[in-house]
């Protein structure tokens, strides 16, 4: 996936993002010399606008990606019969927008060409319109195909990352997490079947995905994948760790109905519902009454699956059917590949632990790898589908609010559920680290550790994918040496893949100097307009103060505080009773070295020659 070409043409902009803002991120020259993976480095002061741009795209593919998905919550309103494929304008950010990109095209699109070129346009308040580029003919040409093959033409997954509390950028994930919740709970409620792996392609890290990220990794990656993860925070390998599933949790009778009849005509009482519904079961209460339970993960679990032998011969071809719908179920597969597993009656809580060794990455390999040939996503995708159950107590008109919401404050206004109430939990992840004699806990590890296991982590395990990478400042807890590393370490991550595009946000001279200028977006903002351009010099190489005093206005190369104190050292140079030789050397002991410092004793020197 690469992008061509952004431009917001919604009315009021989006967010700081003036209507008319366009950017074109490759020239045609540049587009046919490209080779390989090189990201594009977003810099300027804060405020500039560089995060809002990653917003802007977060939103179009969330928007883009709910139109074409096949099931919709019904907490969306439609405009069904103004705009059957679009939503109201207040829920798209921006309403108005064109976009063109390349992607490889699918089979069923008939082209010869290696990429094809697509532009999407949508009006505010209209439905995207599509055209792509012909090469033969050199025109654009409306794409006439239906929602499916242009479902294939978006981005294979779009991956978001925030350091900071930059929640407008985690805001189009989390809808569509909900999204994909209410599609999981629909099938629950009326007993159908579920794929085992979530519709979206909408990625975005946070603490319960990012441990999801890293297992898939240590689990399933080669060991030369991984290198950055031991030269930079020693990690030897992942020892063990435990994953714990609250298999059911108890309903209030007013919830019992949803898993009822949808027929209008059909009258169920609490107790047919219950009694009718495999997923629900009643426990007495010990005062004469019931309470009731949901086993919420029925649909992922393959105990009792059923097979329709219409011959009632119980053969062994039936069993073989069995043992295949089994291994699409993520519990048993799940199981499969635990050391040991036990459930607590007492609480109906699900406890796998696995000792990691050979064997239990053989197990999981053939239990994760037949979706997805020799790829981690597959297992990932089992944690997404059981991560995104923990959004089970979020009310349905907290979501309505959410799905329409431009500016929600997530962590705000979803609950966050204690531990032991929570679908699906890590639990004690310890690995080896070649500075420490014993195991330690993941958990113990620093904020810049983690960050970098949540970054290239995210990087390896999708590095094989056409996906567009969304990083708003995915270094900010790095160490000097870490952060001079770390487009290398991106490098690393991908080897010669080049099929994916990324963006990074960054106040980081090191990540600007490891980047060549057609790479460097330095965005500007003056008088609330915001423009991008390249740096008017070579960045690849340049040195820190040259970045810092030509991209960051910032010529100064020492702190506020240490320079009031040289301008007061100034100040006493101009004085003409002053000692200069006892104030030159109140400056070298007071001061640590300096660009600033040795030109204030320069001119203080000249003076004191020019007296002489």
């Amino acid at each position: 996936m690469k992008l061509l070409r952004l431009k917001i043409t919604a009315h009021q902009g989006f967010r700081s993002l003036q209507a008319g803002f366009e950017h074109y991120f490759r020239t045609e020259w540049a587009l046919q010399d490209e080779r390989g993976f090189a990201p594009f480095i977003l810099a300027g002061r804060n405020g500039s606008g560089k995060s809002n741009l990653l917003e802007a795209l977060a939103a179009i593919f969330y928007h883009l990606e709910c139109i074409y998905l096949e099931d919709k919550p019904d907490s969306f309103i439609y405009e069904a019969q103004a705009n059957p494929n679009g939503f109201r304008s207040e829920q798209a950010s921006p309403d108005g927008f064109e976009i063109e990109y390349l992607m490889p095209p699918p089979p069923d699109l008939d082209r010869e060409d290696d990429q094809v070129r697509i532009r999407i346009i949508k009006q505010p308040e209209q439905a995207p319109a599509w055209t792509l580029w012909n090469t033969r003919q050199e025109a654009w040409e409306e794409l006439k195909a239906g929602r499916k093959l242009r479902y294939t033409l978006l981005p294979e997954y779009v991956l978001g990352y925030s350091s900071g509390e930059n929640e407008i950028l985690s805001l189009p994930f989390f809808k569509m997490r909900f999204i994909q919740f209410d599609e999981y709970w629909r099938a629950l409620t009326q007993d159908l079947s579920y794929s085992d792996r979530p519709e979206s392609r909408l990625v975005y890290l946070d603490s319960g995905f990012s441990q999801a990220i890293l297992l898939c990794n240590l689990l399933l990656q080669e060991a030369a994948a991984l290198s950055p993860f031991q030269e930079d925070i020693g990690i030897e390998a992942l020892r063990e760790f435990r994953i714990v599933i609250q298999l059911s949790f108890e309903l209030d009778i007013d919830q019992i109905w949803a898993f009822g009849s949808q027929s209008a005509s059909q009258q169920q009482s609490v107790e047919d519902i219950v009694r009718n519904h495999p997923a629900l079961d009643s426990v007495d209460d010990g005062v004469g009454g019931y309470r009731y339970r949901v086993n919420v993960v029925q649909l992922l679990d393959g105990d009792d699956f059923d097979s329709d032998d219409s011959d009632g011969d119980d053969s062994n071809d039936n069993e073989s059917l069995k043992e295949r719908a089994d291994k699409l179920k993520i519990i048993p597969r799940l199981k499969r590949c635990a050391t040991c597993w036990f459930v607590d009656a007492a609480t109906d809580t699900l406890y796998l632990d696995y000792y990691v060794n050979d064997a239990t990455r053989q197990a999981f390999r053939e239990n994760f790898d037949f979706a997805i040939n020799g790829s981690p996503i597959s297992l990932f995708q089992a944690f997404q589908v059981l991560l995104t159950l923990n959004l089970y107590s979020v009310s349905d008109q907290l979501k309505a609010d959410l799905y329409q919401s431009d500016s929600l404050y997530v962590s705000e206004s979803v609950p966050t559920l204690a531990a032991d109430e929570r679908i699906i939990r890590f639990k004690n992840v310890w690995l080896t680290k070649t500075d420490v004699a014993e195991p330690v806990l993941l958990k113990s590890f620093s904020d810049g550790e983690h960050q970098l296991l949540h970054t290239l982590g995210l990087c390896l395990l999708f590095k094989n994918t056409h996906s567009l990478f969304l990083l708003d400042e995915p270094e900010t807890h790095f160490n000097p040496d870490w952060r001079a590393n770390f487009v290398t370490r991106l490098y690393d991550s991908f080897g010669d893949a080049d099929r994916q595009e990324m963006l990074i946000t960054t106040h980081t001279p090191f990540v600007i100097s490891d980047s060549k200028p057609e790479k460097v977006l330095v965005f500007d903002k003056t008088n609330g307009i915001v423009s991008v351009n390249h740096p008017d010099y070579n960045t690849f190489g340049a040195s820190i103060n040259k970045i810092t005093m030509n991209t960051f206005s910032k010529r100064e190369t020492i702190g506020r505080r240490a320079q009031d104190e040289l301008g007061q050292f100034r100040e006493r140079s101009t004085r003409p009773n002053e000692d200069k030789e006892q104030l030159i050397t109140e400056i070298n002991q007071q001061l640590g070295d300096s660009v600033e410092k040795m030109l204030l004793i320069k001119t203080i020197l000249d003076r004191m020659e020019a007296q002489d």
